[in-house]
């Protein structure tokens, strides 16, 4: 069985999480406020969704892909909301009670957030679709397993990238102290309300 098709999705999967965003700026706060379970499982949800959008690009499922393209302001306006309840949500946050008091709820929600915000960036089904068609991964010109092996390595990638960012972040945990903490929370929460306003002003333009 040839894993040419798994490896090429697990590269796509990593390079399309690279890049550092809102998910990245959240991964890496709640490594260092709350975990490195937390910050995986925060990127894990990303990982989920790039597997969901990459299953569009792969099969070609062009309906699926329009109808999210149709919807992609109203997407982007949830997301953008969104974005800026968390925001709001990182700026107000006491770093000891978040220590006191994680539970596992909470690993729930780390996972389930991350999985909405990707859902709702209509730039990422985009990502996909360009980079798919860029290295001639069409669904048509190929069959399911070929399509199946792509997804898997996709989130497999995707799931690297959030495992090897949140584990480099926990390092420096233990050398935080409680001021060091605070500013984390501040300028996380205005960098995350940064992209949440500038999601929802793009939708004006």
């Amino acid at each position: 069985m040839s894993l040419s098709y798994f490896v090429k999705g697990l590269l796509i999967g990593f390079a399309i999480a690279a890049p550092v965003g809102p998910i990245g700026v959240l991964c890496i706060r709640r490594s260092l406020i709350q975990d490195r379970l937390y910050g995986w499982l925060s990127g894990l949800g990303a990982a989920t969704a790039d597997a969901l959008y990459g299953s569009v690009a792969g099969f070609g499922l062009t309906v699926i892909t329009g109808f999210l393209m149709g919807g992609k302001i109203w997407l982007q306006v949830i997301g953008g909301f969104f974005l800026c309840y968390l925001g709001v949500q990182t700026l107000r946050a006491k770093p000891a009670d978040h220590a006191a008091n994680a539970c596992k709820g909470n690993l729930l929600t780390a996972y389930t957030s991350t999985l909405f915000l990707t859902l709702t960036n209509p730039m990422t089904i985009l990502s996909f679709v360009s980079v798919f068609a860029g290295l001639g991964l069409a669904g048509a010109q190929r069959g399911y397993f070929s399509s199946i092996q792509i997804v898997l390595g996709v989130f497999a990638g995707s799931a690297l990238w959030w495992l090897l960012l949140s584990l480099g972040v926990g390092f420096f945990r233990d050398k935080l102290n409680l001021r060091s903490l605070v500013w984390i929370n501040r300028l996380s929460g205005l960098t995350i309300l940064g992209f949440g306003l500038v999601s929802l002003g793009s939708c004006l333009l």
